[in-house]
């Protein structure tokens, strides 16, 4: 008789969780300078004039968008910094981060044109920094776990095993 399938350390599970670490502090620090330093009002309203609002609708749209996209951020910040948990192994980690991640990288397709123009227009090539690094580098990390969820079958690159009871 055996228990239900096991799942042990590879090769690869420790290199996972470094990457993973790593990762989310680079994720983190980027997130936190899109949210507070390359994110204002005044990049939103230029954003929203590009993408064909009068000046006074831009301008009050802004300030309202600001502080939703500011919570949505600090959401992120939080999911990326637990991130950091990923050496302790916990499977729940892991979904944690693929979840955060999965909802980061949607921003490679759902970031309007218009936000990529008023943050060169106003900060040079170097606004766009944080959203490529952020939201390019939580694709990156999701493709790299969900690829080893399907080679391994198991969170962090584990293999699965099966356990011999004893008899």
């Amino acid at each position: 008789m055996t228990n239900p399938k096991s799942a042990v350390a590879t090769v690869w599970t420790r290199r996972l969780q470094w990457l993973t670490v790593a990762c989310s502090v680079v994720l983190t620090i980027g997130t936190t300078l899109q949210n507070f330093v390359i994110v204002d009002a005044e990049m939103l309203s230029h954003s929203m004039r590009l993408a064909g609002l009068s000046a006074a609708e831009a301008d009050a749209e802004s300030a309202g968008f600001l502080v939703g996209f500011r919570v949505v951020g600090c959401a992120f910040i939080v999911g990326n910094a637990l991130g950091l948990l990923a050496l302790r192994g916990d499977t729940w980690v892991f979904w944690l981060v693929v979840a955060v991640n999965a909802g980061q990288a949607a921003g490679v397709v759902a970031v309007p044109p218009e936000v990529f123009r008023a943050s060169i227009d106003l900060y040079g090539p170097a606004g766009i920094l944080p959203t490529v690094v952020t939201d390019g580098g939580a694709l990156l990390l999701l493709v790299t776990l969900l690829v080893s969820l399907v080679v391994f079958r198991a969170p962090w690159a584990r293999r699965r095993v099966e356990v011999p009871r004893p008899s």
